[in-house]
């Protein structure tokens, strides 16, 4: 009967389901109970660290017999759920539900099964050396850790112990790989206490070692290789080549390129490795390497690393490339500073010997591609070699700069002198449109800058004066710059042409205020300045007429001018003489304020310091007549010399026709006094070194003076009686009223003579 009973049970499914229930339940207590064994295997063999391999593996069976049966089960469960969903939907879901679960938690001891199994074969390739297959294996470890976070149902105190177990054994490895590392890189390096230099540079030493395993089995290139591929899978790679990459630019790579006398040699060593060794063999006279010097050098160091440690494939790339991306623009940085920028051609004639240097420039790149330390097509390298014509122009015009700024501090009072027939010499320039450049070497076919049909001897001629040395090499280095541009590219003679045009606004700017104070303090250096201003303003009147035709579009449009910066020279000069003659004037008016205005001068304490101002002024105007002799043009030191001799006459006759009382002893002083000026006063006009040549201008006073007549006439009143001064009146048509007006006279002639009858019929003729 009751199998009977069971048939029909079975064939209604009411059996298969307790069945079903049953075995869900007897499986869920193993799964729990498999958990709690591996759970607590785990825990004794990462977290308490108590070695138990043989019940570690008869867990394993078991987690994978009870996984087994899960399988089964699942299937059934799932057919018979898809042939009686319409039955038992509730029921089922149950079931599936409780399944699931212990299909988590199978899954859990998987991972932990498959972390255990990762970390024994992780400990069997690192005791082996096999670093490839190690990192792998912790990678695997690391990818089911990674799984169990991902299950909110993951013990936290197991995962910890996981995870602190997977961070002690990644710095194991890290750590034999850098000893693997240190063994095949060995660097000698100086002393960091040591100064940077040259000296410094020579103890520098870098040894590619071959250093086997203990049984020889391992060689070095493959060793080598399982080294960088493990620190590449552990991401560490990219650290060691950076480092690497750093000591070997600041001690190997930029020393090489900076210190000519500074080579490499390379040693091989039997059975041990290669030594790369920085060496001085000789003291270089230049002082910075060649291009081709600084290419050959670098090739050999990355050569030798190439074919010794970076010729190794790691992923889709060469070790190569991922040093070159490192070092290449630093590297590439030092060359164009330290070796390029100075080979830049200093003569515009020397610009077609630089395609050698640009020719080497792209072997030395197409080399560094060979061997994949560079990728793209096109460097910063080789694009400033290439911009050779504007670097040149770029470097010629700070050169030019440069040099200009320096003549402008330097010493003024260094002069040269300049004549009537000076002119100013410029080398001969190709006919207008040809390609031929300038040679400034062939002094012998320079041309002098005049017409062919001359208006004068002297027509736009300097007079003779003298200027600042410096000046004329300044002149001089904006003509050389100016035969630059000459044959030039347009850019490059725009720059250049542009830049003497800097030359002279710098000149502008920088000479005043640079020199300020001296040009106050030494007349001297006023005069020269001067002369400097105005040299510069009559030569950039044709400077640019002259180069014009020669120069490229649009400097040859009209462009090409300086005939704009005139006015501002002329205009400077004239103001830095004019701020000296103001300070020549008060110097003057200060001496003669202590002259007590030339009042009681019978008083012999008043004479004295009156005759005393008067000879300070004389004494003053010959000093500067000594100074400015021969420095300033003729006529420019007559108009000087005389304006401040007029300044002091015309002080001295203010300050007479101011008196209101002047007695026969003070007239006979003020003639006395007066006389001495007279007679004094031409000889400060001495503007030639030849002393028989000044004669001329001394007898021209009163062309320079313009109260030296109204001087003279003042001292022969002061010596006169009533009826001479009434004869130089004449009537107002003598040389006395040519000089003073009426008022004047009378009041000159009430202070001289007393009051009587006579003066007064005198002073009616006077009108």
């Amino acid at each position: 009967m009751a199998s009977f009973v069971t048939e029909v049970l079975a064939s209604s499914g009411k059996l298969e389901k307790e069945d079903l229930s049953s075995k869900i339940s007897k499986m869920s207590r193993k799964v729990e109970d498999a958990k709690e064994e591996v759970c607590d295997m785990i825990n004794k063999r990462y977290g308490d660290f108590l070695p138990s391999l043989q019940g570690s593996e008869e867990l394993m069976v078991q987690v994978d017999e009870v996984s087994k049966e899960m399988d089964v089960l699942k299937n059934c469960i799932e057919t018979e759920v898809q042939q009686n969903i319409h039955v038992a939907v509730a029921e089922y879901a149950k079931l599936k539900q409780q399944l699931e679960k212990n299909t988590i938690i199978i899954t859990m001891l998987g991972h932990l099964k498959e972390f255990h199994n990762a970390m024994e074969e992780f400990n069997k390739a690192l005791l082996d050396k096999k670093y490839v297959d190690a990192a792998n294996q912790l990678e695997k470890a690391r990818g089911s850790v990674d799984s169990l976070k991902g299950w909110k149902n993951s013990q936290l105190p197991l995962l910890s112990a996981l995870s602190s177990e997977l961070t002690v054994q990644r710095e194991n490895l890290i750590y034999h790989l850098g000893d693997e590392w240190k063994s095949l890189v060995i660097w000698r390096l100086p002393s960091s206490k040591e100064p940077a230099g040259l000296k410094s540079c020579l103890k520098v030493e870098l040894n590619l070692s071959y250093a086997c395993s203990k049984d020889g089995e391992v060689k070095p290139p493959a060793l080598l290789r399982c080294v960088l591929q493990a620190l590449a899978i552990q991401g560490d790679l990219q650290h060691k080549i950076k480092l690497f990459s750093q000591v070997l630019l600041k001690t190997m790579l930029k020393p090489l390129v900076m210190y000519p006398s500074l080579s490499v040699r390379v040693t091989e060593q039997q059975g041990e490795g290669t030594i790369l060794a920085l060496q001085c063999l000789e003291e270089s006279q230049e002082e910075r390497s060649t291009p081709s010097q600084v290419y050959s050098k670098l090739l050999l160091v990355l050569k030798t690393l190439h074919s010794h440690l970076l010729d190794v494939s790691i992923g889709d790339k060469k070790l190569s490339a991922i040093l070159g991306e490192l070092i290449w623009e630093e590297i590439s940085q030092c060359i164009i500073h330290e070796c390029l920028l100075y080979s830049i051609p200093t003569n515009s004639s020397q610009l077609e010997k630089y395609n050698t240097v640009i020719k080497e420039t792209e072997e030395f790149e197409k080399s560094l591609k060979e061997m994949e330390y560079l990728q793209g097509d096109s460097t910063d390298l080789l694009k400033y070699a290439r911009d050779v014509n504007c670097h040149f122009a770029s470097k010629k015009c700070k050169d030019v700069i440069v040099a200009a700024r320096k003549l402008m501090t330097s010493k003024m009072h260094n002069t040269v002198k300049i004549t009537p027939d000076y002119k100013l010499r410029l080398p001969k320039l190709p006919a207008p449109g040809s390609a031929v450049k300038v040679k400034q070497e062939n002094t012998k076919e320079e041309t002098t800058m005049e017409n062919s049909k001359q208006m004068s001897a002297w027509s736009l001629c300097l007079p003779a004066c003298r200027i600042s040395e410096s000046v004329q090499q300044l002149m001089e280095l904006a003509l050389n710059t100016l035969c630059e541009a000459v044959g030039s590219s347009t850019q490059c003679a725009l720059q250049l042409f542009f830049t003497v045009r800097n030359i002279f606004q710098l000149f502008y700017d920088v000479v005043p205020t640079y020199h300020k104070e001296n040009l106050l303090k030494f007349p001297h250096l006023a005069a020269i300045q001067h002369n400097n201003c105005m040299y510069l303003a009559h030569h950039l009147l044709t400077l640019g007429h002259h180069f014009r035709a020669h120069l490229p579009q649009p400097l040859s449009e009209g462009v090409a001018t300086f005939v704009d910066m005139v006015p501002g020279f002329r205009k400077l000069g004239a103001q830095c003489f004019l701020a000296q003659m103001n300070v020549q004037r008060a110097e003057l008016l200060e001496r003669l304020s202590t002259a007590h205005n030339f009042c009681n001068l019978d008083d012999e304490d008043n004479y004295i310091a009156a005759s005393k101002a008067v000879r300070q002024v004389i004494h003053q105007l010959k000093q500067l007549g000594t100074v400015w002799q021969d420095v300033l043009p003729v006529s420019i030191y007559c108009k000087a010399m005389g304006n401040l001799l007029n300044t002091a006459i015309t002080e001295v006759i203010s300050k007479i026709m101011m008196l209101e009382d002047i007695s026969s002893e003070d007239g006979e002083h003020l003639h006395t006094l007066c006389q001495t000026i007279i007679e004094e006063g031409p000889l400060v006009f001495i503007p030639l070194a030849e002393e028989n040549k000044n004669k001329k201008y001394q007898e021209e006073v009163p062309l320079y003076v313009r109260k030296w007549g109204t001087f003279k006439e003042l001292v022969i009143v002061l010596r006169a009686n009533l009826q001479e001064i009434v004869d130089r009146w004449a009537d107002s048509k003598g040389p006395l009223a040519l000089e003073f007006s009426s008022s004047e006279v009378k009041n000159l002639v009430r202070a001289l003579f007393q009051n009587t009858e006579r003066r007064a019929v005198a002073l009616t003729k006077i009108k």
